[in-house]
């Protein structure tokens, strides 16, 4: 099985520069702005709604015991932030339901 192709933030500048004549230049920065201002919002505790694509949220997971799959042997993990993000309906019914 071939491994998954990802895309990149410069396939998005690419893409921009493509599809709206963007100069290079332009192109990344109106990729950077749009994720530093995502980023953003979820340092401040905010979650990120992009309609008919998904949202991020940030969700708070306990603390608990885990194990360490090389030796086995139970160690705590602590409590931390983590983002989730959630499919919005459009997109989920051209990925999952075609």
């Amino acid at each position: 099985m071939d491994a998954m192709e990802t895309l990149t933030k410069a396939d998005l500048s690419k893409h921009l520069m493509e599809q709206m004549q963007l100069p290079k230049k332009d192109a990344d920065q109106l990729v950077n702005t749009f994720l530093d201002a995502v980023v953003e919002a979820l340092h401040r505790g905010e979650g990120v709604e992009l309609r008919g694509f998904g949202s991020f949220r940030l969700r708070d997971r306990q603390a608990r015991v885990g194990r360490n799959p090389r030796s086995g042997q139970s160690i705590q993990v602590p409590p931390k932030r983590v983002v989730y993000f959630k499919l919005g309906k459009e997109l989920r019914s051209k990925l999952i339901d075609e």
